[in-house]
């Protein structure tokens, strides 16, 4: 078993953790700034530019200390070992897991084979299809050069390079669109915006089976030989991301067409391989070296640093924290970017396919808390939607600032608003604000004791809620890489402390199978619909 199990509840610091969080349960964070004049210097860091505040979150130097001592029972730093180097640490799957050496510069090896070539191949052979594309080389097969670019995919296949290309918008050349949902009218919204003359498909499915992809794929390959009136004019506008030759060859893609990439590539981690390639061709090539680079800084951080300097792990441990010892279900990410609106979407695939688990490495059943719900949506508009539930509401939930210092667009006076309203939530969650605060500033606005008196107590704020704030310089490729790559580690971390396999998706699974029984049930008059149970079998019935 490539990762030793652990047993969070039988550690050595399960129960001086369970004690300070008892204690810390009755310690508000206005209290520990105060009594600590340097908590912001002991609990930020920095990564090339990038710095992370963990200074509002429930804790004081000896939680932790007690947090990076479980890491280090958890086996951590050997098992980051055995990621990085190969080792099939998807044991479900007999798999390696191995998305950072799409990003690395070392030369790797997976079950004795050299794989660092192989990667280097398919990245060139990307890079040359990208170039030919936006540079106009690569036409249509009425002789247009290519203006648009639609990704057919889902889940990981989809939510990366969609969120990706969203974050890096400003600098794309190409339009670009993603089509996921087996809903008709997701592909039927983007094919009415399209030209077939100038509209590169990319179909990104491993083993080209996958239903919904391949369902819409199909759609798209009809609706283009109907516009363009022939089957010749596939090949011309289809790209594929698969490893399936023959099948892709059926629905006439050539092979110079397709790029492959590996079994130790997890679907929800793969936007840095060549399913990526709808992120080169709309943004171009440099900007997917870009994010790679960006990633290749936090893996080395990761890798390397101590755990009281380590961003990601720190992060990790902190959701611990709180998921296991102070009870916090919920986690927000609230990106103050338009242009990462994608990005809690892509982070709830990311964490929860990753982490949401009972089954432990031992194949027992875990008797602790793991995978919290990941949920999110852009500052401000957040402000004036769910802020209400973070600020009064009867769950603490811990939260995610991310903020970058420079404007991507020219308005700058926006931008200052927009950095003003990230820090003063960020502010306004930890102090909150209390009766006397309330009832000073109503005096001062002239009202009675009486009205005080009855308004105050809607108007208190406990504060006390936890937040990190991460401030970038920018929202570049670069940047970008390093955030998602930061939280693909803290995902990794959280899974060897909660002794969960963090890299299959059997519930993934089940729902695949079941659909694929339920089908033919309605699709066909004949088909008995008695095998399922009573629920199931009414919803056929009248879905029939």
């Amino acid at each position: 078993m490539p990762l030793r199990p652990f047993h969070l509840t039988s550690s050595k610091v399960h129960r001086p953790l369970s004690l300070a969080a008892e204690r810390m349960q009755l310690t508000h964070l206005r209290d520990l700034f105060a009594s600590d004049d340097d908590r912001v210097s002991r609990l930020s860091m920095e990564l090339n530019d990038l710095y992370v505040d963990f200074s509002k979150h429930r804790v004081d130097g000896e939680v932790m200390e007690l947090l990076y001592r479980l890491a280090d029972e958890a086996g951590l730093k050997a098992a980051i070992e055995a990621q990085f180097t190969g080792v099939h640490i998807n044991a479900t799957e007999d798999r390696a897991v191995l998305h950072t050496a799409l990003r690395s510069q070392e030369d790797l090896h997976v079950d004795g084979q050299a794989i660092t070539s192989d990667v280097a191949e398919v990245k060139k052979r990307m890079q040359a299809f990208t170039e030919a594309v936006r540079s106009g080389q690569h036409k249509g097969y009425t002789g247009k050069t290519m203006d648009t670019v639609v990704n057919i995919g889902i889940g990981g296949s989809d939510l990366g390079p969609a969120m990706v290309v969203e974050a890096l918008s400003p600098d794309a050349t190409l339009e670009a669109h993603f089509v996921s949902n087996v809903d008709g009218a997701d592909l039927a919204s983007v094919l009415r915006r399209v030209n077939p003359e100038t509209t590169l498909f990319i179909v990104v499915s491993k083993t080209f089976t996958t239903q919904e992809t391949l369902t819409n794929a199909h759609a798209a390959r009809t609706w283009l030989i109907e516009r363009l009136g022939n089957d010749a004019a596939v090949n011309a506008h289809f790209a594929a991301v698969s490893t399936n030759l023959k099948a892709v060859a059926d629905f006439g893609i050539q092979a110079n067409r397709v790029f492959g990439f590996w079994d130790w590539v997890g679907g929800r981690y793969s936007l840095w391989s060549s399913v990526g390639l709808s992120i080169a061709i709309a943004c171009g090539w440099s900007s997917f070296e870009d994010l790679l680079k960006g990633a290749r800084r936090a893996d080395l951080h990761f890798r390397t640093a101590p755990w009281q300097n380590n961003i990601p792990v720190t992060m990790a441990l902190l959701g611990v924290w709180y998921r296991n010892y102070l009870k916090f279900s919920s986690h927000a990410v609230i990106p103050y970017s338009h242009h990462l609106r994608r990005f809690p979407a892509y982070l709830q695939q990311a964490d929860m396919e990753s982490n949401g688990k009972y089954t432990g490495r031992d194949g027992k059943r875990i008797g602790w808390a793991s995978g919290p719900v990941i949920w999110g949506e852009p500052g401000t508009n957040g402000q004036h939607a769910f802020f209400q539930l973070l600020h009064q509401g009867t769950d603490v939930i811990p939260v995610d600032f991310i903020a970058f210092a420079a404007p991507l667009s020219g308005y700058k006076d926006h931008h200052t608003k927009l950095l003003a309203n990230c820090i003063a939530q960020s502010e306004a969650l930890m102090n909150g604000k209390t009766y006397d605060e309330v009832a000073a500033s109503m005096r001062k606005l002239g009202k009675t004791e009486a009205e005080i008196e009855h308004l105050a107590p809607f108007r208190v704020f406990d504060g006390n809620r936890p937040n990190t704030v991460f401030l970038f310089p920018q929202l570049n490729a670069s940047y970008l890489g390093m955030l998602i790559a930061l939280y693909e580690h803290k995902i990794f971390v959280q899974g060897i402390i909660w002794n969960v396999y963090s890299y299959d998706q059997w519930g993934v699974e089940l729902g695949k199978e079941l659909a694929g029984r339920i089908l033919p049930a309605i699709e066909y008059t004949d088909n008995q619909v008695d095998v399922f149970d009573a629920s199931t079998h009414e919803l056929i019935r009248r879905c029939k």
